[in-house]
């Protein structure tokens, strides 16, 4: 199941658009041989040229979304306080 993505336009150096598409897809868990099995976490990058995908667990999908939010975050504040020397 699709559970979003994100449409990411841009233009080479002759000015041609191009998009690239970031994914996030889940299956659900399952049963093999009576035991409960993780669902799975697929991120897949499609663009002009090609497509990849990688298939997580939950756990390494907790683990890489704990590191991007960790990430970004530290970004978002880096620019804030750009703006705040800037407008002082």
């Amino acid at each position: 199941m699709i559970e979003d993505e994100i449409i990411h336009w841009w233009k080479d150096e002759k000015g041609e658009q191009h998009r690239t598409i970031f994914r996030i897809e889940s299956d659900e868990p399952t049963q093999s041989n009576g035991f409960p099995r993780d669902g799975l976490i697929t991120v897949r990058v499609v663009n002009t040229v090609s497509a990849t995908a990688i298939k997580l667990s939950p756990s390494e999908a907790l683990q890489v979304s704990t590191q991007l939010l960790s990430v970004a975050k530290e970004l978002m504040n880096k620019k804030r306080r750009m703006w705040q020397s800037h407008e002082d």
